[in-house]
């Protein structure tokens, strides 16, 4: 998806490509001051035509770096901006030096939000930044936001106020109800992307989608609101939308309708399907043959998600496209390896396939031995509680690392693993990019030998060697960090979940890992010492976030002293702690803005 790579389930391998990054910050202000002299000016007039044709945005940062006149030239071709943390920068001083940007993609609230570890109302409000926008970007095109606040009100003003605008992607985002959507679909009359993706909908009952009055729209996506939508006004935007390609309905849909959708746009190349049953109504062999008959006509599609609901019986429909789909998203189907096995055994292109582990370790054997050019795999749990026996192991994950050796990616959630199996995998997927094992349970060693999972996490970082994400579980000593930071040299994302022994482990990676930007902690047994391994590497890094460790106030406030301009946020979820000293949750991160201003009470800025 990017570099973030995006845990949305439903996303299913859609995800568009952004780039650059934000902001060069160390090479040299806003890019004003008193204009340069004719033949400076005429050096950057060259330096802009060259620098146009990056398009990466490590390589344009790296060219701000250079000195004033590249930093200026790069600012004045920037087209795309990207920002992280919307706290790592004032508003006002990236508009100032991007004063040519069209497309924005904007980050809030840190990861763990979607865990719900973030307390509600924390910030990350995308009003400042849309005031800012406003009257500096009157051609802004294109806005991803990813876990804002993002209101009505905010809605209404941005469909208001670009003309041009034709592109907005929600991911993760609140505040905003069908009331927004009905705005920005009646305004933006060239509008041809809204992706709503994971988005909590406050479900007013605003008819929203009869407001559309574009006729250019290639992409909608509203699996994720929950309250019903006109079906008769649905179908005639997708009839008078002969550019659409990407179409993702909620679980209101029924299979019926589903089938009038897709006769209206036989040229659709992705399709979330809603709900895929009968809800009840007993639509027996015609309705499945009809449906059948609509996927059998719709030859270019290429992505399937949705499938909540699922009845079992309806899966034949899809076969017609089984050997064109390269993405297909089952994360929300409760199937198990016997109905799986008729669709994967079809599915020889498959390159992106999301399922929920009701499969079985049969039926990732089933997915190894047809998806030979499988490159990312999610497998998430039905039962995520502690106590679940969950029905993947390592059986299952030694499976695909051998039928599956293109692998780039894997999210992986089990209650049994073994080093084994996670050392075959490094052996046979060393192409691997992205690493998540989830091992559900606290501490749960090898349950084969109960030794920890040091050598199985070893073997990864070891192997693999263009590993930038991982995430570690189970039972974990210092031991195992010690490898993650002699051999993640390339580690970009660690995720880390109740593990190590002791404050070494933390600092084996904080001083092993040089490119290491986002660190994420949770229950583990790290305290100040091991934060403060850190202060050489903060200013380098887009956040560090500690959950439930062993950190104290006092150790906080060290890092906020000899690091002043790092923002150090101790978050207490209630006000009233027992134990002042201790810090429940740190947020750390760099900004060149200093302390954000909308702190809310349970917030503390050190």
């Amino acid at each position: 998806m990017s570099e973030d790579e995006e845990d949305e389930r439903g996303g299913g391998g859609e995800g568009k490509r952004w780039s650059p990054d934000l902001v060069g910050g160390r090479g040299g202000g806003s890019g004003g001051g008193d204009p340069p002299p004719f033949s400076d000016q005429v050096l950057e007039n060259v330096l802009e035509n060259v620098i146009q044709f990056l398009d990466s945005r490590r390589d344009r940062n790296a060219a701000s770096l250079v000195c004033r006149s590249w930093c200026r030239a790069e600012a004045q071709t920037r087209r795309d901006l990207f920002i992280g943390n919307c706290y790592a920068v004032s508003p006002a001083r990236a508009v100032e030096r991007f004063r040519r940007v069209r497309a924005l993609v904007l980050k809030g609230k840190p990861r763990f939000a979607d865990f719900n570890l973030v307390p509600p109302r924390w910030g990350a409000g995308f009003y400042p930044w849309l005031a800012a926008l406003v009257p500096a970007y009157p051609w802004l095109e294109r806005l991803c936001l990813k876990r804002m606040f993002v209101s009505d009100d905010d809605l209404f003003l941005l469909a208001k106020s670009f003309p041009s605008f034709r592109d907005l992607t929600l991911i993760c985002c609140d505040g905003f109800g069908t009331a927004g959507l009905a705005a920005i679909a009646e305004h933006c009359r060239h509008l041809r992307v809204l992706d709503l993706i994971e988005n909590d909908v406050e479900e007013e009952m605003v008819d929203w989608v009869s407001r559309f009055s574009t006729t250019s729209l290639e992409s909608l996506v509203f699996d994720c609101v929950g309250c019903a939508v006109d079906l008769d006004a649905l179908e005639a935007l997708v009839a008078r939308s002969p550019s659409l390609r990407r179409l993702r309905v909620n679980q209101h849909v029924s299979v019926a309708h589903l089938r009038r959708l897709m006769a209206r746009a036989p040229q659709l190349t992705h399709l979330g399907t809603g709900s895929f049953g009968d809800g009840g109504g007993g639509g027996g062999e015609m309705e499945v043959a009809d449906l059948r008959a609509a996927f059998a006509a719709s030859r270019s599609l290429v992505c399937l998600s949705g499938f909540r609901d699922l009845a079992p019986e309806y899966l034949p429909a899809i076969y017609p496209v089984c050997a064109n789909l390269t993405s297909l998203n089952l994360s929300f189907a409760d199937i198990t390896a016997d109905q799986l096995m008729p669709v994967i055994i079809r599915c020889h292109n498959l390159q992106t396939f999301w399922v929920l582990d009701t499969v079985g370790d049969e039926g990732l054997r089933l997915v190894a031995a047809t998806c030979k050019d499988l490159r990312e795999l999610r497998v998430f749990p039905l039962d995520a509680s502690e106590d679940s026996e969950g029905s993947v192991s390592d059986v299952g994950l030694t499976a695909i690392s051998q039928g599956c050796r293109n692998l780039r990616s894997i999210l992986y959630f089990c209650q049994r693993m073994t080093n084994a199996a996670v050392a075959t995998m490094s052996e046979n997927c060393q192409e691997l990019v992205v690493f998540r094992l989830c091992i559900m349970g606290r501490h749960r060693p090898d349950y084969v030998t109960r030794e920890p999972m040091d050598e199985g996490f070893g073997a990864i970082v070891m192997n693999c060697k263009k590993l930038t994400r991982l995430a570690v579980s189970g039972l974990l000593t210092d031991r195992a960090f010690g490898y993650i930071g002699k051999y993640g040299k390339l580690l970009r994302t660690l995720s880390v979940a109740f593990a190590g022994n002791t404050d070494l482990a933390l600092r084996y990676v904080l001083e092993g890992c040089p490119k290491l930007q986002k660190l994420e902690i949770r229950d583990s047994p790290f305290g100040d010492a091991g934060l403060l391994s850190g202060i050489h590497h903060y200013y380098n890094m887009r956040f560090l976030w500690m959950n439930s460790c062993k950190l104290s106030i006092r150790g906080c406030k060290e890092v906020a002293r000899r690091l002043p301009h790092l923002v150090v946020e101790v978050i207490r979820d209630k006000l009233e702690e027992d134990d002042v000293e201790a810090v429940e949750k740190l947020y750390l991160y760099r900004s060149l803005a200093g302390r954000r201003d909308d702190a809310p009470p349970f917030v503390e800025i050190l």
